[in-house]
């Protein structure tokens, strides 16, 4: 209840015109280019399957996940609030995070310049 009084002090602040249109178009590109290496990288790529490779095509799920999850809140009414579009751009900015290590990774195995 205290937690409720707290968040009704604060008035509403909406997002200025196109500021969710943009978050959206952003994650779906970086969504689109994630599944796309999720498609190359486990049908068409050759190469030997390392446990480097697996725990960066691992990393790459979750950065997946991330990407949809920020999505979802992307198009959920409520993130019109500001305070709920930050919170939004912080899970996408998370799922970027794990989708460079991912990458990183992957490179580095590639390259064996990493084997565990």
């Amino acid at each position: 209840m205290l937690g409720a009084m707290a968040d009704d002090s604060k008035p509403r602040a909406p997002l200025p015109a196109g500021y969710r249109q943009g978050v959206i178009s952003a994650i779906s590109v970086i969504l689109g280019f994630s599944l796309l290496l999720l498609r190359y990288w486990s049908f068409e790529a050759s190469g030997e399957v390392t446990r480097a490779a697996v725990v960066a095509w691992f990393a790459l799920l979750i950065a997946i996940l991330l990407e949809f999850y920020a999505l979802w809140r992307s198009l959920q009414i409520e993130d019109d609030d500001e305070r709920e579009y930050r919170t939004t751009l912080r899970w996408f900015l998370t799922s970027i995070f794990a989708l460079v290590g991912s990458l990183v990774l992957a490179a580095l195995a590639a390259a064996k310049l990493i084997n565990f």
